[in-house]
């Protein structure tokens, strides 16, 4: 086959399925910019709340995690604590133990976030009766207002899951700060955009808060690293809507080094493709059926990684035009329309003196990302334990 045939193929086909991510990616980026009313009518009931904390070799911060939600101006009396200290330093769990929390300390050989929950649930006391349970990371700060809040949401979104707002506690660093830049911009186009035009928000891996009884029996049936995902489309599958309260805040603790974010990054890439895989054979009845969450969920995760479009992006730019100058303008336009919808992504508060050169960096972790994913997968699922 003649060489200027096969590039215009490969050429033509990389394009497209990048301007399709690029596409969607701008049309929940402009939607985030409309402020959808969340003003809060003060719960009729107080629920009772059960705080899950997985903690997997987290020593050096999850007592801060502890001391925060044990400072809740809720009534104690409704809520309780669980930490599943896995493979923490004795010391720590010592400490621990001194906290009027419940500790549980397994010691798994292949551990992940799912086998945690897992055995928190099924130690749970039999007679403790609970209406929501809420997850939480291990380095996870909370104010003390933050129960009262998901108790007066959790009754005005009059659904089963909602999600809040998961943000930086770090910007020390470049990496902390481009990790910033990455969870807002994921905030912005896959939850206050998705339910700004009515579809349910991304599940992430903490600050979610669960119906119990829902929790209960479907955490059980997780088996993957990626347990936030799976009970994601459980919610979806079965028709529940998620919400999303944009002023509900979970702060976290960003990688603070370039590798550790890529390396992150570039599981989440391998992640996607495995959800993409796992799901695509629900996708025809979800649009049969006009479950539309469902459909746009398992389309959104057939879409080009972001951290790989952009690595596309780039290459095709930078090698096109040593090949035939013409055929990179196309790719030149699409990345700028991407940097774009991730600028209109990115929260004001975040856009300081250093914005310019972390959203100038930001394409060559999202490189760096893709590299990653490029590896065996054996090693990548092997680093992603919690």
């Amino acid at each position: 086959m003649d060489f200027w045939l096969i590039l215009y193929i490969i050429d033509w086909l990389l394009f497209i399925f990048s301007a399709g991510t690029v596409l969607y990616l701008g049309i929940f980026a402009v939607f985030s910019l409309f402020n959808k009313s969340q003003d809060l009518n003060k719960a009729k009931i107080q629920r009772r709340f059960i705080v899950l904390i997985p903690s997997y070799k987290q020593d050096s911060v999850i007592e801060h995690t502890v001391l925060s939600i044990l400072g809740q101006s809720y009534p104690q009396r409704m809520f309780d604590v669980t930490v599943i200290s896995d493979h923490q330093d004795e010391m720590t769990n010592m400490r621990l133990a001194q906290y009027p929390i419940t500790l549980l300390t397994p010691n798994f050989e292949e551990s992940t976030k799912a086998k945690s929950l897992q055995y928190a649930i099924l130690n749970l006391p039999a007679f403790k009766i609970y209406d929501v349970a809420v997850i939480l990371d291990a380095d996870n700060i909370v104010d003390s207002e933050f129960l009262t809040n998901i108790n007066d949401a959790y009754e005005n979104a009059s659904t089963k899951a909602i999600q809040l707002h998961r943000i930086s506690r770090n910007r020390d660093t470049a990496a902390a700060r481009m990790d910033a830049v990455f969870e807002e911009i994921n905030n912005s186009i896959f939850r206050k955009g998705h339910i700004n035009v009515g579809l349910s928000s991304a599940i992430a891996g903490s600050g979610v808060a669960y119906d119990f009884e829902w929790f209960k029996e479907n955490i059980m049936r997780t088996k993957t690293s990626g347990e936030d995902k799976e009970l994601e489309v459980l919610l979806l599958r079965q028709g529940i809507y998620i919400d999303y309260f944009d002023k509900i805040y979970v702060y976290g603790e960003k990688k603070r080094t370039t590798d550790k974010l890529n390396e992150q990054r570039g599981r989440w890439a391998i992640q996607q493709i495995h959800n993409a895989f796992r799901n695509i054979k629900y996708l025809p009845g979800a649009i049969f059926s006009k479950q539309h969450d469902l459909a746009d969920k398992i389309i959104q995760w057939m879409l080009i990684p972001r951290t790989t479009m952009v690595g596309i992006i780039m290459l095709m730019s930078v090698i096109l035009p040593f090949i035939y100058f013409t055929l990179c303008i196309k790719w030149w336009i699409l990345g700028s329309l991407a940097l774009f919808f991730f600028a209109l992504a990115t929260p004001d508060y975040l856009v300081d003196e250093m914005w310019d050169k972390t959203f100038l960096r930001s394409p060559f972790v999202s490189l760096g990302g893709k590299l990653y994913s490029l590896l065996p997968i054996k090693k990548i699922f092997k680093r992603n334990k919690k």
